[in-house]
């Protein structure tokens, strides 16, 4: 059953199909799959259940599309991606809702994450232009090299439900600013938001195969095998967890293809003695109960220096007690468990709120946290702040770095030595110092360890869609003729 489009000024970006090769389909199967409202538990409505066929057919797709793409300038490819960045800024409240409708996240959260997502056709329509080579001094007398850069080919990307709009454009952009045709999982639980996203693109002129994307929940394995099987597709980028990345990996292997993965975090937030004590709390609620702590780079560990713990742990429950409910997951409900059977006190929530739907948890926060609890060595992912006292720098970045991944991390101090040692110190891909939001198109996100590799955004992001050719020039020296 069908519900009403919650007042979107153009219903038209509102669109149950699949998009290949220019044209909204549906599945070979005529199968489709449900799409709910986490908040209310309805269904939104229907899209197609996409198989290995149609993924198939959208790589054909791409690999038609490729070589006239790719001959375009850098600057014609910016033009239409600078028309496609304002084409969402111009759709921007339609989007949010629709992001809201599927995702659950506040409509403040949602008009952020439009703005945040736009900006990556704004910093990539600006990168097109400006990819360049190098010449290189031969060290063999008479020969010149240069290099050029040069689109990978085709690029399979595969994003989260977490952020609908921006995990699909810091992928897209880069791709068609270096070149690349793409094809595009869309996460089977917010696929609304990236069909009005490429309806957008339609307008802004994308030509067709450019861009294409298939939709599936159950079927998904199915099509990430078949994108990291097809000889055609020789990148793979890929947001999500550890466990799905190695597989995705271990697939890709068979045809060598270019990767880059952004995977699970277990963000540490460190709040030193010397820090200012409203901006830290101020940057963990930011970090912390962004998207209802469903983001790879929320704080999921608090670590407090025991001077300051008593004041930090009552200011920020007092902040988190004032919250609107968000939504929450069982795993939620088993961290909070965990952590109450081990010694830790609840100073806010501790409880699903059943009385609103099954998808709402309320606002946590547990004080007297050891690294013997689950919620210290896994991630939330949901919202759920667990505070940890410690007394010394070693002591908090030995506890920091014990996780096997290394996404994000973040620490509160005035003192300008600590922030370079503590920042040099954490086994992190990105460090926030007296911030709790690091996320910007212009500053390059990624992690280390089990974190994944590769950058998105900034202008190392194209460089991912980008292979290096090499060109030696023989017989370039010698006398001026006379």
């Amino acid at each position: 059953m069908q519900h009403t489009v919650p007042s979107l000024k153009d219903g038209s970006l509102f669109k149950s199909e699949g998009f290949i090769d220019g044209q909204w389909v549906s599945a070979s199967s005529g199968q489709t799959f449900e799409v709910t409202d986490p908040a209310s538990g309805k269904v939104i409505g229907t899209m197609p259940e996409m198989s290995a066929k149609e993924t198939e057919d959208a790589i054909t797709a791409a690999a038609a599309a490729l070589p006239a793409w790719r001959k375009k300038t850098g600057r014609e490819r910016g033009r239409i991606l600078r028309a496609w960045y304002q084409l969402m800024v111009d759709n921007a409240e339609d989007l949010a809702k629709l992001i809201t409708w599927e995702n659950g996240k506040p409509i403040a959260d949602a008009r952020g994450e439009v703005a945040y997502a736009a900006g990556f056709f704004e910093w990539f329509a600006e990168e097109a232009p400006r990819v360049g080579g190098d010449t290189i001094s031969a060290t063999v007398p008479g020969n010149r090299v240069f290099t050029t850069k040069e689109p990978v080919g085709v690029a399979g990307l595969i994003t989260p439900w977490n952020f609908p709009a921006a995990m699909i454009t810091r992928k897209i952009g880069p791709a068609l600013a270096a070149g690349c045709t793409v094809v595009v999982k869309s996460p089977g639980e917010t696929p609304f938001t990236a069909a009005a996203l490429a309806e957008l693109g339609i307008r802004a002129g994308v030509p067709k195969g450019v861009v294409n994307i298939v939709t599936a929940l159950k079927n998904t394995p199915e099509v990430g095998s078949t994108l990291t099987s097809s000889p055609a597709v020789r990148k793979i980028s890929f947001t999500g967890s550890t466990g799905v990345g190695k597989l995705l990996m271990k697939q890709s292997s068979q045809t060598l293809k270019k990767l880059s993965f952004e995977l699970g975090g277990n963000a540490p937030f460190i709040v030193f003695d010397d820090a200012d004590l409203d901006l830290a709390v101020a940057g963990a609620i930011t970090s912390k109960f962004r998207s209802s702590g469903q983001t790879c780079v929320c704080a999921n560990r608090l670590y407090i220096q025991s001077g300051i713990y008593d004041k930090f742990a009552t200011a920020f429950a007092k902040k988190v007690e004032a919250f609107s409910l968000g939504s929450g997951f069982a795993d939620v409900s088993a961290h909070v468990e965990d952590a109450v059977k081990k010694g830790g006190e609840v100073l806010v929530g501790g409880k699903a709120r059943e009385d609103l739907g099954p998808n709402f948890y309320a606002p946590t926060v547990i004080r007297d946290m050891k690294s013997t609890m689950a919620l210290s060595s896994e991630e939330t992912f949901g919202p759920v702040a667990g505070l940890f006292k410690f007394d010394t720098e070693a002591e908090v970045v030995k506890l920091a770095n014990a996780a096997e991944v290394g996404l994000a991390g973040y620490f509160f101090s005035k003192d300008v030595q600590r922030v370079y040692r503590v920042a040099e110190a954490l086994e992190v891909g990105m460090v926030g110092v007296n911030t709790g939001l690091i996320s910007d198109p212009a500053s390059p996100f990624g992690g280390v360890k089990e974190s994944g590799f590769g950058r998105e955004g900034s202008r190392l992001g194209i460089d991912e869609y980008m292979v290096t050719k090499m060109v030696t020039l023989g017989g370039m020296g010698g006398e001026l003729q006379t």
